[in-house]
């Protein structure tokens, strides 16, 4: 599936201790740049989903709300994404996102206070995130297309299960899980990370042998690079590229290499292709090996975790249909 990936903004008003982002120094989408963008990726490219990425995309919300409403309209955008730490909702744009049937949010939420506090550190002035969420917490696990991504960052993954388990107590039960990429782990916190996703995958395999709702976005989901996007990627200066690694101020300057374009002067297909296959080339050259081979060991017990859970979700399936 082709897909557009807009940076709307690299601005954040949180410091999360996993983020590799480089918030500061650049600009952020305007409304007339991602609508050009959207145009291109359905004109020249075909269109299919659409993503929005920071940064915080809510905070510019014109950006947001004006491809929203484009990508409603136009049949050749089949899903839009919206990514969001959440402090951005409030129960009318909730209302506004649930008449929009393209729309899928994805809301970042680590898991029991503590933790997301630790990870998710608010700017001065910010609310706590976890405090804003839970204020929202009716409307959210009402949302008809709203998941929830847990991060598992190296120093919380013996917490994983209980922060899974928190989670399914406050009503979500469509998550994603995202362990820390681009991270050095140590070897006991990756032998945490994997005993923690069996226990996680026990628990939902049980769930779903008892009959309960549980929607694993993992399960759906493949990309060609750990964490990153490829696609047609529309950086917030405009500029064209195969992935948006640049948003990693490690990687900040690789952005050099894979530009292959702009707004004012787009790559054919077949160049976006060819550039979209050397991105792991690149990785594998300019990240260090320990933060490189972390991320591969960290995405194979992910892949494991999903392989495991293949079986009982078509026989969960399976029931279902049978009831």
């Amino acid at each position: 599936m082709n897909q557009l990936v807009l940076t709307v903004t690299r601005r954040c008003n949180l410091r999360c201790s996993y983020c590799p982002t480089a918030k500061d120094g650049h600009p952020s989408l305007d409304v007339e740049s991602a609508l050009r963008a959207l145009e291109l990726f359905t004109g020249r490219y075909g269109g299919g989903d659409v993503k929005l990425f920071g940064g915080e995309p809510l905070l510019v919300p014109d950006v947001v709300d004006a491809v929203l409403e484009a990508g409603e309209r136009d049949p050749r955008v089949r899903r839009v994404y919206l990514s969001t730490n959440g402090l951005g909702l409030d129960g009318a744009l909730l209302a506004r996102l649930a008449d929009l049937p393209k729309v899928i949010v994805t809301l970042s939420l680590d898991g029991r206070p503590a933790d997301n506090r630790r990870l998710r550190r608010a700017l001065p002035g910010v609310p706590d995130a976890y405090d804003h969420v839970l204020a929202l917490r009716d409307e959210l696990t009402k949302a008809p297309r709203l998941v929830v991504t847990q991060t598992i960052a190296p120093a919380t993954a013996k917490d994983a299960a209980l922060n899974f388990q928190h989670l399914l107590e406050l009503g979500f039960f469509r998550l994603n899980f995202l362990p820390g990429y681009y991270l050095a782990w140590r070897d006991e916190q990756l032998e945490a990370l994997e005993r923690s996703f069996e226990e996680m995958a026990d628990r939902i395999a049980e769930r779903w042998r008892s009959g309960s709702r549980l929607y694993v976005r993992n399960l759906f989901t493949w990309a060609p690079t750990p964490f990153f996007n490829t696609g047609l990627v529309v950086d917030s200066d405009g500029s064209i590229h195969p992935s948006n690694l640049g948003l990693s101020g490690a990687l900040d300057e690789l952005r050099s290499e894979t530009r292959i374009g702009s707004l004012d002067d787009p790559p054919e297909p077949d160049a976006l292709a060819r550039a979209q296959a050397r991105v792991n080339e690149l990785l594998a050259a300019r990240l260090p090996s320990e933060v490189w081979r972390s991320t591969l060991r960290v995405d194979a017990l992910l892949t494991r975790f999903c392989r495991r859970l293949y079986p009982e979700y078509l026989a969960h399936r399976a029931r279902r249909r049978a009831a």
